[in-house]
């Protein structure tokens, strides 16, 4: 595949980390979706190699891409001082592109701080080789883990909270772990958030609750973004899904398992789960043809499994070389139609959602409030209507996007209740209270209402809503759902932020 000079400097760094280090193939040791091309080298090869980076990624600067990334100027890099007390470090590889750290990351560094607005959101990226190469090309200064780490040490941080955006507990988390393990006697308290994945597990059917909504949310926006009403519609119509991650030689590897297990077990017959660099070997692209083709799908969509859809996404999924998967897919001479969806996970709302999830875990593990300035825990409010922030515990389970998360409380005689619209009809009942109460005999099931939402491209559509009686503001509390299967499931819900509207 034609290699742009970004791509020729990675390679470069890696043999020196190789001689060094012996890094082996450090392409094959990276986790995350999230990168333009191998990870960095080790600490030790870096120093070496720092010179011959900065050349190349300067010479690159001086010529034209020979593709656009977007206006680097819409891109915050949130590396700016007078942090306060309180910091939330979101930990990235990293990305050239530019749209895609606006977008992917970007979008999830927006939804953690509107969630946390008592926080501090900063960035920081752990490839030096990218660091080195926006700033050369763009002149937009990026942190690594040393001077973000430093920076929130000169500032006089007193909490921290580190969100990695990797997708799993691979190698790249390792070392994250171990930066900020170096720095944990700077601080009074230090907490590592959950990756995009979660927990990896052992088995290759070990799945969890984060796995499950990742594989809804992309299904969900795929099938959207192709067109279709459902991938039920899709499969009639012979269509497979294909995401594409990026593969590792480290153990997490199992996770993309996991994760076509994921989608086997939520009767996801026609999607499919492939890997850049084919490990595990059945995620190679030529194992993943050859399941499409015995399945008898004739036409294919494909779509990263990776946060930031950057050069993996751009050059060897959709590229027009004759390794891309495209390419290759294309080159099969087996299905009528190719193409290719590029967007990150990172820009999808549930996805969002989850890493404010698991930021608001790694809170609670530090005893740490994760509620907003506004400190209306016990406060009785005045009769009224007020706008109010609804969260859950789950990425599946979530106000509908048109409403931002928020939902209309009324206050009367003391009482308080929240109206909230969800993002299909597919909830049919709530109940205040645990999944195995709900069940019970006499049981008092909240009654859906059919809500009208217009979502920004003027779009409307009618989804299930419902009153929920509320106890106490900023206060957790059980609320059971049930699905059209008919099966039940426990969550956690909060109410904050009332703004009286009336």
């Amino acid at each position: 595949m034609k290699k742009s000079k970004l791509s020729v400097a990675l390679l470069t760094a890696c043999m020196a980390a190789t001689l060094l280090a012996g890094c082996g193939d450090k392409k094959t040791e990276t986790t995350e979706a999230t990168t333009e091309a191998t990870t960095e080298a080790t600490t030790e090869a870096a120093t070496t190699t720092e010179a011959t980076v900065a050349d190349a990624t300067a010479s690159e600067a001086e010529d034209d891409e020979n593709y656009e990334t977007g206006d680097a100027s819409l891109d915050n890099v949130r590396n700016q001082d007078e942090i306060g007390d309180n910091e939330l470090l979101v930990v990235s590889f990293g990305t050239s592109f530019n749209d895609s750290r606006t977008e992917d990351i970007g979008g999830i560094e927006k939804a953690l701080q509107k969630a946390y607005p008592d926080w501090s959101v900063r960035r920081a990226f752990t490839a030096q080789i990218i660091i080195n190469h926006v700033q050369a090309r763009d002149g937009e200064k990026i942190d690594n883990m040393d001077q973000a780490l430093q920076r929130a040490v000169d500032n006089g941080v007193k909490n921290l909270i580190v969100q990695p955006t990797h997708l799993m507990h691979g190698a790249e988390y390792d070392e994250l772990s171990e930066a900020v393990a170096s720095y944990s006697d700077k601080f009074e308290s230090v907490s590592i958030a959950e990756p995009l994945l979660g927990e990896v597990g052992s088995a290759d059917d070990s799945v969890n609750s984060d796995k499950e909504a990742v594989a809804k949310a992309v299904t969900a926006e795929a099938v959207k973004t192709a067109g279709y009403e459902s991938l039920d519609a899709a499969k009639e119509d012979r269509t497979a899904f294909v995401f594409m991650g990026h593969g590792t030689s480290h153990t997490a590897k199992i996770s993309y398992s996991q994760m076509q297990n994921q989608m086997n077990a939520l009767g996801y017959d026609n999607v499919f789960i492939g890997t850049v660099e084919g490990e595990p070997e059945d995620t190679a692209c030529e194992a993943v043809i050859e399941k499409i083709q015995e399945a008898g799908y004739k036409k294919v969509i494909l779509r990263p499994l990776m946060v930031v859809a950057g050069d993996h996404a751009n050059n060897d999924m959709a590229g027009d070389d004759d390794d891309s998967w495209k390419s290759q897919f294309e080159a099969s001479g087996v299905f009528d139609s190719i193409e290719t969806q590029i967007a990150g996970l990172g820009q999808i709302p549930v996805i969002q959602d989850l890493y404010v999830s698991h930021t608001h875990a790694a809170m609670e593990e530090l005893g740490t409030s994760a509620a907003s300035s506004s400190d209306t825990t016990d406060a009785v409010l005045e009769d009224g209507t007020y706008e109010a922030e609804f969260k859950t515990d789950s990425g599946m389970f979530h106000v509908n996007e048109a409403n931002d998360g928020k939902g209309v409380l009324t206050v009367k005689d003391g009482q308080m209740s929240i109206h909230i619209s969800l993002t299909s009809k597919n909830i049919v009942n709530l109940f205040v209270g645990k999944a195995a109460d709900a069940k019970k005999d006499g049981a008092e099931l909240l009654q859906p209402t059919t809500d009208t939402v217009t979502y920004d491209d003027g779009t409307t559509e009618e989804v299930n809503g419902f009153d929920v009686p509320v106890k106490a503001l900023d206060k957790d509390f059980d609320l059971a759902l049930i699905g059209t299967k008919g099966k039940w499931y426990d969550h956690t819900v909060s109410v904050t932020n009332p703004v009286k509207i009336d």
